[in-house]
């Protein structure tokens, strides 16, 4: 990973968290994953880039097995504070998963690929040991927050420093890039719209519909599908000869194939479509 949270840049973001925009998100999101993951009870689901661990109690709270990883030793010490025994923690680079192929049902992704320097080779890692769905929530590059989160960049602010934000389109060209011609689903929305806002769309149902492409959530999901293309084969068999009386012609043992003797020095070999 690109960048790895320090104590300060968790204490910012912690606070955030803690926000009256912070919790509208965490309400947005959770309904997100209820609508896009369409999760079971007891399914196993991997955090990437778990944080402090909010991500992971929404997930246990809708029922799943959950264990989250990620690249700061601070943050999964939080996180262990936070959810005990509760979930599998580890500490890991989301490029190079200490998981075997297959290992969970869904795979989460949270503001995780704006911290990345390569966003399609995690989304590779992500499906690799996803066996049904993979789950990608970005901060929207059309929304306003990240136009404000561009201008804090030219004031030092450590949080936005290093991020990089994502439309619907560039998530769609990663995802392809990831996993090929994979249907997807998306969901967008301002949980919590400015002003500004509220003037481009006075429609609050709209926002609620979640289908905003310029709000500031944008959720992602996509299945895990593999391919598989047939081709036929061409093989050569050379059926048996049935000893013919004298003066009868030779019938092949491939008649009902339509395949019939022909006479002296013809040549009984035939391909087979499989």
């Amino acid at each position: 990973m690109a960048v790895v949270f320090d104590p300060e840049m968790e204490a910012m973001y912690s606070a955030w968290y803690c926000s009256r925009e912070g919790r509208a998100v965490e309400k947005a999101l959770e309904e997100m994953f209820r609508v896009l993951l369409k999760p079971r009870p007891g399914q196993r689901v991997l955090d990437v880039g778990c944080g402090t661990g909010n991500h992971l109690l929404i997930l246990s709270r809708i029922g799943l097995n959950v264990c989250g990883i990620d690249a700061s030793e601070h943050m999964i010490s939080k996180a262990r504070e936070r959810l005990g025994q509760r979930c599998l923690l580890e500490r890991a680079w989301a490029e190079e998963l200490p998981f075997e192929d297959n290992e969970f049902d869904l795979v989460v992704l949270i503001n995780t690929l704006e911290f990345v320097e390569d966003p399609i080779r995690v989304l590779r890692e992500a499906g690799r040991v996803a066996s049904e769905k993979v789950f990608v929530g970005v901060i929207n590059s059309f929304s306003w927050r990240a136009l404000r989160a561009r201008i804090l960049k030219s004031w030092s602010d450590p949080l936005f420093r290093e991020a990089r934000f994502f439309n619907l389109w560039q998530m769609v060209t990663f995802l392809r890039a990831a996993f090929g011609s994979v249907p997807f689903e998306w969901l967008c929305a301002s949980p919590y719209p400015t002003m500004i806002e509220k003037l481009w769309v006075p429609d609050q149902d709209f926002w609620g519909g979640r289908r905003a492409p310029w709000g500031l959530l944008l959720g992602i999901c996509c299945p895990i599908v593999y391919t598989v293309k047939t081709d036929n084969l061409l093989v050569k068999v050379k059926p048996e000869r049935i000893p013919n009386p004298a003066g009868q012609v030779p019938i092949s043992t491939l008649w009902p194939m339509g395949i019939r003797g022909g006479g002296k020095g013809r040549d009984y070999e035939r391909g087979i479509p499989l």
